[in-house]
């Protein structure tokens, strides 16, 4: 058995498989319907900050290596009770938008730039902030002038107005917070990051 590769079937005393054990998740076994031929070789082993991060990554692709919006594989999940995601204050200095970018239903960009970012569910990034190369999980709010760059924001973090993550590695540990070996910043669930 290789990494990332779990067993179908139940090995206990008392108990025999009849037919050979097969798995259930491992790199290009399984058949996804309708995937094309990119799609089959795709395997992302995410036991690490880097792994998981370079998953979501490749989620937001123009061209995804595997594409969320297959027809013929569903993706059941339980959606939240939100409002589609919104974009506003597109006057001047404060364009409310996102560039290749994977954005839930609930997220209000109010005037910040969002580039190459995983934003989940009621997410906010208000007026003059950047975020790129994140992954922002739910309830996050990145308050004015804030920026976020290579990091992953864990649920209710409240980025305060001129605070920055990921830009500096070193004032990063010295808050405390987990930086990957490749150079991924994480802020862990309910912190509130000041200037």
């Amino acid at each position: 058995m290789t990494a990332g590769t779990a067993w179908a079937g139940i090995s206990s005393p008392g108990w025999r498989a009849t037919g050979p054990r097969r798995p259930t998740t491992s790199g290009g076994t399984n058949e996804v319907p309708g995937a094309c031929a990119r799609e089959r070789s795709y395997w992302r082993e995410l036991g690490t900050i880097d792994s998981y991060f370079n998953a979501q990554m490749d989620l937001r692709a123009v061209i995804p290596p595997f594409s969320l919006y297959n027809d013929c594989w569903p993706i059941a999940t339980r959606m939240s009770c939100q409002p589609p995601a919104k974009f506003v204050h597109a006057d001047g200095d404060r364009p409310g938008r996102a560039v290749n970018s994977v954005v839930s239903n609930g997220v209000i960009v109010s005037g910040g730039v969002i580039r190459n970012s995983i934003l989940s569910p009621g997410v906010r990034v208000d007026g003059q902030s950047q975020v790129n190369r994140a992954v922002i999980l739910d309830n996050t709010h990145v308050q004015p002038r804030a920026v976020v760059e290579s990091a992953i924001l864990d649920k209710d973090v409240t980025v305060l107005a001129g605070a920055t993550v990921g830009v500096d590695k070193e004032h990063d540990r010295a808050r405390g917070f987990v930086v990957s070996a490749g150079g991924v910043t994480v802020v862990s669930k309910g912190q509130v990051v000041a200037p």
